[in-house]
């Protein structure tokens, strides 16, 4: 087997003894089943990214996350990426304009969904006519917009085919961020839309009984912001084909942050990852490498490895730099950054050289502060396959130092 079993935690790569810490403190607290690392670990809030839980009976908002339904869409279009490289500024200069990234909303298009007619919004009814309006009006405001942090809009070729593929990264923005900020206040006996302190880094996870009342009304809004999630990626989807003037002849589409129902070990359990890709046997998946390296599209082997991975795989390639430590300490009064240990040309020519096309991102993105994918899926190599090897040609993301409360 690729991985060991350090203190009751399965861990596939290289042990972070950060995110080891905060697993182990996952494992000990709650009905707990397995908990495992994949090999993009790191430490997050309570429960770490790359960390995978699996529960009885229970769900963790702590576990899901802020971003809740972050994920991929990825589509390989009906053009060569030949096609479009004559004019790839000019097609990330209107990536930039019309996709909305950051704060605001660059795009004035009104959204509209089916899912704002979804019946789960009673979910929010429950706690007075305030709160409701108030987030469904965020939600309708942000449907759509890509926010900031590592999120992005990819353009990829397929060195193998010279195919031109579509990716894109982000969760259910604001909406989301308040759905998990508004459960661990009522957990902590504050108000829904109060000020939430904020999560300790080391803190143990924050358990809900699935059969409880406030346990179903957050497994329901969680629910709803991952249909929320899928739709606004579908948009933004949409929007760059159009931009293209191209079609889509296959999709991957997946959260990596959310809770799933799944048969482990011939019973029912909630199985909570927090940037962990699901990799069922036969399932498909997208995981994004940094701007200077690669992407691939993969599919979960039937092995006893991914069996006893709890059909989990990594997201990404996973961060060995903090955004702080790459690109300084940012003093909002100033809007200057210092003390960081990369620079903006270090990253300019690193991204040049691996023949990318930039718009907007900070150094706190930059491919110094992230591991290589290969080097992560080599430690998964029993639980998924390589279907698709994609290099990015084009990547756009929000403006560097651009604060976005709803990031990742």
């Amino acid at each position: 087997m690729a991985y060991q079993e350090i203190n009751g935690v399965r861990v596939w790569g290289s042990p972070d003894e950060g995110a080891l810490s905060q697993a182990v403190t996952c494992s000990r607290h709650g009905n707990v089943v397995q908990t495992l690392l994949m090999a993009d670990h790191h430490k997050g809030y309570s429960q770490p990214i790359g960390g995978v839980v699996v529960y009885d009976n229970q769900i963790s908002p702590s576990g899901v996350g802020y971003d809740i339904a972050c994920g991929n869409k990825a589509v390989r279009t009906n053009l060569s990426a030949a096609e479009i490289k004559p004019r790839l500024g000019l097609i990330m200069d209107e990536v930039a304009r019309q996709i909305s990234f950051g704060v605001g909303r660059t795009n004035k298009e009104e959204v509209d969904h089916d899912l704002f007619y979804d019946p789960d919004w009673a979910v929010y009814q429950a706690f007075g006519g305030k709160e409701h309006d108030k987030l469904k009006e965020l939600a309708r405001s942000q449907l759509g917009t890509v926010g900031s942090g590592n999120h992005y809009v990819d353009l990829f070729e397929e060195p193998d085919t010279g195919r031109l593929w579509v990716a894109n990264h982000f969760g259910s923005r604001g909406f989301g961020h308040k759905t998990a900020s508004g459960f661990l206040n009522l957990v902590a006996g504050r108000k829904f839309l109060d000020n939430a302190p904020g999560e300790k880094m080391d803190q143990p996870p924050v358990l809900l009984e699935l059969d409880s009342e406030l346990g179903d009304m957050y497994e329901r809004a969680m629910r709803l912001a991952g249909r929320y999630a899928y739709a606004g990626r579908d948009y933004v989807m949409d929007r760059m084909l159009s931009i293209l003037g191209a079609e889509a002849d296959f999709s991957v589409h997946n959260h990596h942050n959310f809770a799933w129902k799944e048969e482990h070990g011939a019973r029912e359990t909630i199985v909570v990852r927090k940037g962990a890709t699901p990799s069922a046997p036969g399932q498909l998946g997208f995981i994004g490498g940094s701007m200077g390296d690669i992407s691939v599209i993969v599919r979960g082997k039937d092995t006893v490895e991914n069996r006893d991975a709890c059909y989990s795989t990594v997201h990404g390639a996973g961060r060995i730099m903090s955004r702080t430590q790459a690109a300084g300490k940012m003093n909002w009064k100033t809007r200057k950054r210092s003390g960081g240990e990369i620079t903006s040309r270090q990253m300019q020519d690193a991204v040049q050289a691996f023949g990318v096309e930039l718009r907007g991102a900070g150094t706190d993105e930059s491919p110094f502060v992230y591991r290589r994918l290969q080097e992560v899926l080599n430690a998964h190599s029993e639980t998924v396959e390589v279907l698709h090897v994609l290099k990015p040609i084009g990547v756009c993301m929000a403006g560097a130092d651009e604060f976005d409360p709803y990031k990742d």
